[in-house]
């Protein structure tokens, strides 16, 4: 080979690495990129029927939050509860039926308890457990925000027309569309819920919420607050003081949320950005 060819072919050969390098590059930046956009959202899956289901609705409100959501299994492995929670950048805790007061919080079950499914008790409450002890953001709604209570220690109204009192009644098992809000909640100022929905409390902090629950946060786990309150004094939100990404409401906000209405939606875009660090 001459000088020249040499010479030639080593310019070229340096050209391809630097496009392969700068390609592979970039590609490993895009792919960064859009890791870190899109974190991933586990949602914990219903089991009443003994089939894994997640209501569409969950999906869609992560999706328009920007991040990617997949369904979790129920188990009663914790091995594998602990690979589930490895596996994703956060968590919602969903909706679903009653938590078995004998078992995690020691009171007899009163005749108004619903339907208890004891493997998906078991494994929302170690998923919860879990994902706070590996410092993953948790977003729990209705039962899910009953879960985080209990889990941490605390107990709930096993039915609340039945045990509690107070001057003002309000109906928490709505009979109106999901999106539709029903009822009223105060949210304290200072708290995390307060500033993700400082845009769209009237000037007394309240909010109308749907409600499709009869239990309720009664004795409140050691290490949270709570952040919002029906009118007759039934917590509607709560959250961990010492870590700002754990937080419960009572309500549904992925109902509106998968109907066009955003009002809620910051709930689920704080979650997918926490998720994203």
């Amino acid at each position: 080979m001459t000088r020249k060819k040499y010479f030639v072919h080593h310019i070229c050969t340096l050209v391809l690495t630097l496009v392969v390098f700068s390609t592979t590059t970039a590609w490993s930046q895009h792919t960064a990129a859009t890791q870190k956009k899109a974190p991933i959202i586990g949602l914990s899956a219903t089991y009443e029927t003994g089939q894994n289901t997640v209501p569409n609705t969950y999906i869609i409100a992560v999706r328009k939050a920007g991040g990617i959501p997949v369904v979790l299994p129920v188990t009663d492995n914790p091995e594998i509860i602990a690979r589930m929670i490895e596996a994703v950048d956060g968590l919602i805790l969903t909706g679903g039926e009653d938590l078995d007061p004998l078992k995690w919080y020691g009171e007899e079950p009163l005749p108004a308890m619903g339907t208890i499914v004891p493997i998906r008790d078991f494994f929302d409450i170690h998923l919860a457990r879990t994902a706070v002890e590996y410092g993953i953001p948790v977003l729990g709604i209705c039962r899910g925000e009953q879960t985080l209570n209990v889990a941490f220690g605390g107990t709930l109204y096993q039915d609340i027309p039945s045990q509690v009192r107070s001057k003002v009644s309000v109906k928490h098992n709505q009979r109106a569309p999901r999106e539709y809000g029903s009822h009223t909640i105060t949210v304290t100022e200072g708290t995390v819920l307060h500033n993700l929905l400082k845009d769209v409390l009237t000037k007394d902090n309240t909010f109308r919420v749907n409600s499709y629950h009869h239990q309720a946060v009664k004795d409140l786990a050691p290490g949270f607050r709570i952040s919002a309150y029906a009118l007759d004094g039934v917590p509607e939100a709560i959250e961990m003081i010492d870590n700002p990404h754990v937080l419960g409401v009572q309500f549904h906000p992925e109902g509106p949320v998968s109907q066009g209405d955003d009002s809620l939606l910051p709930l689920f875009r704080y979650l997918v950005e926490a998720a994203r660090k």
